[in-house]
């Protein structure tokens, strides 16, 4: 897989709402981008170090249950679930969107996927823009990050949290 020498940047939360609506199999990727990933095309567990089958991703296509609610607040929960791999994978980890082939399920139950094409890096202006967006909403919500459920400040696995520093 050859990576493009340039991606694209989508820089609002709109604009990748608009990504979402035209188009499937679209997934977002907290890492260190298409160049660190694609040349083994696989994540390993941070658990157990197995090599999975593919790169741990999240799903950014819009579920049916859904129904007509907006995009734009569908892709802010599902960057926002995430964010904070951002500072938890280390120096250099940020998101980027990518069509793919799920091939299964990662230990956390996140798809992983193959045959990536890389499509654009996410502004981390749009991650603001997705806590912003979540933060109107009635109900709480924080981010799935298992670590400061558990106090120590480190999530081990976790959806997307695959590989060690490259999820």
């Amino acid at each position: 897989m050859t990576v493009p020498s340039e991606l694209p940047t989508v820089t609002s939360l709109d604009e990748l709402a608009r990504l979402v609506e035209s188009g499937r199999n679209l997934y977002v990727r907290w890492s260190r981008g298409p160049r660190a990933d694609l040349g083994g095309m696989a994540s390993t567990d941070d658990l157990t170090g197995i090599s999975l089958p593919g790169l741990s991703a999240n799903a950014l296509d819009v579920e049916p249950w859904w129904s007509h609610r907006p995009v734009r607040l569908w892709v802010a929960r599902r960057l926002y679930d995430y964010s904070h791999l951002r500072s938890s994978k280390g120096p250099g980890v940020r998101p980027w969107v990518l069509r793919g082939s799920e091939v299964g399920r990662g230990p956390d139950n996140e798809p992983l996927v193959r045959d990536v094409v890389p499509i654009a890096w996410i502004d981390a202006g749009v991650i603001n823009d997705a806590e912003e967006e979540v933060a109107r909403q009635q109900g709480e919500w924080g981010p799935m990050d298992r670590g400061l459920s558990r106090g120590s400040g480190g999530a081990v696995g976790g959806a997307g949290e695959a590989d060690g520093g490259t999820a």
